[in-house]
């Protein structure tokens, strides 16, 4: 039976980030909890060595005079020493807010200043020129700590790693549900982000939650692998790895550099792994482009993968009979085993798609060639999840409610949610929060969705992000930006037609692709660039448009494209942190293709 939110908040009452790590170092102190490359090898920390750095980094604070309700700010790659220094904030009492490293001198000021900063952790030089940029316009912050460097303004690591080591339990006493565990800030792809506040008791609550939905014992959760390589200033991340870590004993790798998660991969060989969309079509990119080599093995993977996507399903749902599970096996030994090792998720228990629509065919590829894939959906004003089905998956939607939450549809198929996950409003900000939280206490996510005769719900796009067309039809450029990634030697797109005659679209290169593609045509000495503006690669890209847009009624399918030869990197003008599209940057700079479209 499906835990109500009532049931999840009485198992999780009176406890908080705190108690919960003082029971995983009671439980499981000896294991290994955290690894990192260092040098040729690997760097290790068990549970009883983070606890005792984190002891010492609560004393270090505390004797810089922070105290309960303080807040800090941190700027960190995904490295050991962040987990420490999180958890030793909140044994100070205070509030630690990791912000994006990307983030500009102008970004920090507005962070650290609209969170009024007492504190800042650095992990180099790099970041603290950013910060010095902007001291002056930081009144609250007193002290600045550097991990790597520092100069005479600056406070040593030895602050935190020379102090006598925090009572962390008489600490995690002062702690209480109530406070604020964290402060996520948002991208901001329209206007300054907003200070999402998460406290003790939403963390624990989606913990409890999550762990349900699972299906999972706390032992049998203990000793995931996971490898810790997006943001820890998004919300999945840090639910995913830091708040695993501490709730569930999960044994996290961290890679500082995201570029390195295959390589992590093969190397970590992890059992549960969160990632973007662009970070799965990525891997699906570099599984085709290296089968593109051989074209006769290229064409028997393919058939066997469209022979398993059905089996695949039925084997999901428990409807599989004994023959067809047979045959999956054999496919499975002949085809795809060997490329779920190479990949290095050959021992994967679950993989999780997020924070953007997946097209439903990946899904069901990656499902069928055995690497068991779900989406969740969510955001940080539900503290990450809110509807979820990590087994009982249908391609196409985001699964049901999480267990404990209310999930329906306002009026205009807005998706609302209620429960012990919503957020405790943002930050200086009571407008906005009364703008998101009704006096019902329904959070409203701003996305049209539809609910099937199961309960599961399917996402349709963003309210404020609907295509009108001139002609006052209403489409969603999130399908069909899903669609157009399916054309051969696409990796990215973007739909344009606001206000226009016709939707029309942006769509860019996938490197990987795009340079076997080249190869195999005589085309190999071009650059990416070159091969955008090449006619047999435009018209490769164009031959495919009308049959992935078949689908569309007339209206809403597009009628022309760009290519364009430059990828869209995360963290930047054009995609957020976690490749959200800024659909107000990619209008920016491309203004005059796109005028050219419409010519």
């Amino acid at each position: 039976m499906v835990s109500t939110d009532q049931d999840i908040r009485q198992r999780s009452e009176g406890r908080t980030v705190a108690t919960e790590f003082l029971s995983i170092i009671e439980r499981r102190g000896a294991d290994r909890a955290l690894r990192w490359m260092e040098g040729d090898g690997w760097g290790e920390a068990t549970f009883a060595e983070v606890a005792d750095r984190t002891a010492r980094v609560a004393a270090g604070l505390a004797s810089l005079g922070v105290s309960h309700g303080d807040r800090v700010v941190i700027m960190m790659r995904n490295i050991p020493e962040f987990h420490w220094v999180d958890l030793g904030v909140v044994f100070a009492g205070a509030t630690p807010i990791s912000i994006y490293n990307s983030s500009s001198p102008d970004q920090i000021a507005y962070l650290a200043g609209h969170a009024e900063a007492k504190v800042a952790i650095l992990e180099d030089d790099g970041f603290l020129e950013r910060f010095e940029a902007v001291r002056d316009q930081l009144p609250a912050l007193e002290h600045i700590v550097v991990l790597h460097g520092g100069n005479d303004s600056t406070l040593p690591w030895s602050t935190f790693s020379d102090a006598e080591p925090l009572d962390l339990a008489a600490a995690a006493a002062g702690v209480k549900p109530e406070d604020l565990a964290t402060v996520i800030y948002t991208s901001g792809t329209t206007g300054n982000p907003k200070g999402v506040m998460i406290d003790h008791a939403n963390l624990v609550w989606e913990g409890e939650s999550l762990l349900e939905s699972f299906g999972w014992s706390r032992d049998e959760a203990a000793g995931t692998r996971l490898v810790s390589y997006l943001p820890m200033a998004h919300i999945a991340e840090r639910m995913v790895s830091h708040y695993g870590l501490i709730f569930f004993g999960y044994e996290i790798t961290t890679c500082p550099d995201p570029s390195q998660i295959a390589a992590y991969a093969r190397e970590v060989r992890p059992n549960l792994m969160f990632g973007v969309p662009r970070v799965w079509e990525k891997i699906y990119a570099g599984v085709n482009a290296a089968l593109a080599a051989d074209p006769e093995k290229q064409t028997k993977f393919n058939e066997a993968v469209e022979a398993a996507i059905p089996i695949s399903e039925r084997i999901t749902w428990g409807t599989a009979t004994d023959e067809e599970r047979a045959t999956y096996e054999f496919l499975d030994a002949v085809a795809f085993s060997t490329v779920r090792e190479l990949i290095g998720v050959d021992q994967m228990r679950l993989a999780v798609s997020g924070a953007a629509p997946m097209l439903p065919d990946m899904l069901r590829w990656f499902r069928a060639i055995g690497v068991p894939l779900a989406e969740v959906y969510g955001m940080s004003e539900n503290t990450g999840a809110m509807t979820f089905a990590p087994w009982k998956v249908k391609p196409g939607t985001v699964g049901p409610a999480l267990p404990g939450a209310e999930v329906r549809l306002g009026d205009d198929g807005e998706v609302l949610c209620r429960g012990g996950l919503v957020f405790r409003g943002y930050l200086n900000d009571p407008d906005k929060t009364a703008e998101a939280i009704d006096e019902g206490g329904w959070l409203h996510s701003g996305d049209i969705g539809e609910f099937d005769e199961d309960g599961y719900l399917r996402i349709i796009d963003r309210k404020k992000e609907l295509i009108i067309t001139a002609g006052g039809k209403n489409i969603s450029p999130a399908n069909l930006e899903a669609a157009l990634k399916t054309l051969p030697l696409v990796g990215q797109a973007a739909a344009i037609g606001d206000q226009r005659p016709f939707v029309a679209a942006l769509v860019v290169l996938d490197p990987e692709a795009a340079t076997v593609w080249a190869a195999q045509h005589d085309l190999g000495d071009l650059s990416l660039a070159q091969l955008a503006e090449h006619p047999d690669v435009i018209a490769a890209v164009e031959s495919k448009l009308p049959e992935v847009m078949a689908s569309f009624n007339n209206a809403e399918r597009v009628k022309k494209i760009k290519v364009i030869g430059e990828e869209w990197l995360p963290d930047s003008e054009l995609l957020t942190p976690t490749s959200k599209l800024k659909r107000r940057g990619v209008n920016e700079r491309y203004a005059a293709e796109i005028e050219a479209l419409y010519a």
